[in-house]
């Protein structure tokens, strides 16, 4: 298998009225291409803040984070944005689906921006909410939809750039048992399929999902 994350001793610190906490201290992970991986911690392990960054949503104090072979680490803000929006799908705790849009618009989100034919891009997004077993609710609206049904929108709309990574933080954290294991299900599919996947949670049985568990505490991996 082929890197397409490495981070190297990857330090962050944040400053608030004088005072300086480091969050994470000394991190070394590589994730290969196809990999399933979560990353578990406890509230304040750091966790978040580790996804934070290799979401490119954040950037480190020091050290390195290389993906697929470019040091992210040293670029702009607009670069960090296009890397986020064409390598990178992201599942949140809380959906974050846009109330005033219906869901096939929502799943379309990410190519605003893009060139691509409209015609096509529209037939992927349906397709995308046809696999999560939502192509006959594409005209309704988020809050006409269960918890899970609007998870199931997000990853959609996380699949619709055809990334390299799909990130998710706490993907089930809002859901009943029953439906979070039908949303684990996607993922493993999705895995099956050579996704490469990293989850972020603080529940050992979706961590057990993934092919490798990585423990994060105070800071620091300790497995």
């Amino acid at each position: 298998m082929n890197k397409l994350i490495e981070i190297v001793n990857l330090e962050k610190e944040y400053e608030n009225f004088g005072v300086k906490t480091k969050v994470l201290k000394g991190i070394n992970l590589t994730v290969e291409k196809g990999e399933f991986v979560s990353i578990m911690g406890v509230s304040g392990s750091g966790k978040t803040t580790l996804m934070n960054i290799i979401g490119c949503l954040d950037t480190p104090t020091s050290g390195k984070y290389f993906f697929e072979g470019v040091d992210v680490s040293q670029l702009d803000d607009d670069r960090l944005s296009e890397i986020r929006n064409k390598h990178i799908g992201f599942v949140f705790q809380q959906f974050y689906l846009i109330s005033y849009l219906n869901v096939l618009e929502n799943v379309l989100v990410p190519t605003i921006y893009s060139n691509e034919n409209k015609g096509n891009v529209v037939k992927r997004a349906e397709e995308l909410l046809r696999r999560v077993g939502l192509e006959e609710k594409k005209s309704f609206k988020p809050n006409q939809l269960s918890g899970g049904q609007q998870q199931r929108v997000a990853i959609a709309r996380a699949l619709i750039n055809d990334p390299d990574l799909i990130l998710a933080d706490e993907p089930t954290g809002a859901l009943d048992s029953k439906t979070a294991s039908e949303i684990m299900e996607i993922f493993k599919s999705l895995h099956k399929e050579g996704r490469t996947i990293i989850v972020v949670t603080h529940d050992y049985k979706v961590a057990s999902i993934a092919d490798r568990i990585i423990r994060i505490e105070d800071g620091k991996i300790i497995d």
